[in-house]
């Protein structure tokens, strides 16, 4: 199938594109960004909720109130959430390097990456959960429903379109991220703009970059708007 993709967009596109930087280099590419995002968004998103509900049922006025829980998570999310991602990228490189025994690559990116991440994602996702209406927390208690009840059938259903419409713009943010990511060597179409674009003075790698990413964008946003509609 990959064969036949990239043999398709190379015939597509011989008459005009005059470049050193191969179709399957690209596809190549494509791919590495798409496995960047999945696994990051997928351990961000497990982090995220985790962080929001604990967070949620912990503040002054939650379900289950606990000031050491609360005033020791908070500071520590927004400390992670105040570092510029390609500090972070640096900083977390013994990390990466103990976890998946290197800093370079697709996999090693994806530990900076589900770092920065995975408090953004736990913040959107207390957002969404905090605007859910208070009567109908204060129901779901007088009807006798325990804790874990009153957070995944009442708060997670209520907030499901804003839930969706929030990952869908942390899915953006960590787009943006996984080409950064390609300033240390992490692959994906950050690392062709950067590699030929940049270093080999190649204007169309770096266009054709800017309208990849664009295109990305629009559709991933349509879908999460599309996704938040449904009932």
């Amino acid at each position: 199938m990959r064969d036949l993709i990239v043999q398709w967009l190379t015939d597509l596109t011989a008459p005009f594109w005059h470049s050193s930087l191969s179709i399957d280099q690209f596809v190549t590419a494509m791919q590495e960004t798409f496995h960047m995002v999945f696994f990051a968004m997928l351990f961000g998103s497990i982090w995220g909720f985790i962080q929001a509900i604990t967070l949620l049922v912990t503040r002054p006025d939650g379900i289950l109130p606990n000031k050491l829980v609360y005033h020791v998570l908070n500071p520590i999310v927004n400390a992670l959430r105040s570092l510029p991602f390609i500090i972070l990228l640096i900083a977390v490189i013994p990390l990466t390097k103990f976890i998946v025994g290197t800093s370079i690559g697709t996999w090693a990116a994806i530990v900076p990456l589900t770092i920065y991440v995975g408090p953004y994602i736990g913040r959107l996702i207390e957002t969404s959960l905090l605007e859910v209406n208070e009567g109908i927390i204060e129901s779901a208690q007088a009807m006798g429903a325990s804790p874990w009840q009153i957070i995944f059938k009442f708060i997670v259903p209520e907030a499901r379109s804003s839930l969706i419409l929030n990952l869908t713009t942390a899915t953006i943010s960590l787009i943006g991220a996984t080409a950064m990511a390609g300033a240390v060597g992490a692959g994906g179409i950050g690392d062709l703009a950067i590699s030929y674009g940049y270093q080999r003075f190649d204007t169309s790698v770096v266009i054709l970059t800017v309208i990849v990413l664009l295109i990305l964008v629009q559709l991933v946003q349509s879908l999460g708007d599309w996704l938040s509609r449904l009932r």
